[in-house]
């Protein structure tokens, strides 16, 4: 059986959701807009994260 590393990372507190009740049109846009790049971020690093678990359990796998 595999080891899940998202295990072995301690559990952060979600954070308090923003009041978007306050923006305007254009600042909930540029909000939008900032949360898709760091969606991006993080999809970055979820492959990158795939890529050397992958490339790990392959290199076991040759023994």
């Amino acid at each position: 059986m595999a080891l899940d590393t998202d295990e072995l990372e301690p559990r952060k507190p979600k954070p308090a959701l923003k009041d978007l009740s306050t923006l305007s049109v254009g600042e909930l846009k540029d909000y939008i807009a900032g949360l898709e790049v760091e969606i991006a971020r993080a999809r970055t690093f979820i492959d990158a994260k795939e890529a050397h678990k992958n490339a790990a359990e392959a290199f076991f796998k040759k023994g």
